[in-house]
């Protein structure tokens, strides 16, 4: 059964009154911002290399290269909500946030700096 996808112009609604609203934002619209953007990461880099994790909202897998299918991945980036929105929407730096101790990244594939920010905001879909 295929997951349901989150229309763009729901999820771009609920980015910017997140973006907007910051930490004070209702949890539907941050569980709602969080996901569009993972959906939106698997779409730029599709792929089942790299698990990224947002608890307690989503996680999502991406990235090109060998496939993982039992157990933990080898490659898991995880992070918060707040930490996560930053980083899609070009607020904060991949290496700024690891410096910071702000996204716990482990395995060799396990850097989004070349994927961030997202283009969350073109239309990338037909509506």
């Amino acid at each position: 059964m295929a997951k349901t996808r989150i229309v763009p112009i729901v999820g771009r609604a609920a980015v910017r009154k997140r973006l907007e609203e910051g930490a004070e934002a209702d949890r539907e619209t941050s569980a709602l911002a969080v996901r569009y953007l993972l959906q939106q990461l698997a779409d730029e880099a599709p792929g089942h290399t790299v698990e990224v994790r947002v608890p307690p909202f989503g996680a999502v897998q991406c990235v090109e290269g060998p496939q993982h299918t039992r157990g933990t991945p080898p490659n898991v980036v995880e992070m918060d909500a707040g930490t996560w929105l930053e980083l899609a929407t070009g607020g904060l730096g991949w290496p700024e946030a690891l410096q910071k101790s702000r996204v716990s990244a482990s395995g060799q594939r396990a850097d989004l700096r070349e994927l961030l920010p997202l283009r969350w905001e073109q239309d990338q879909l037909v509506e």
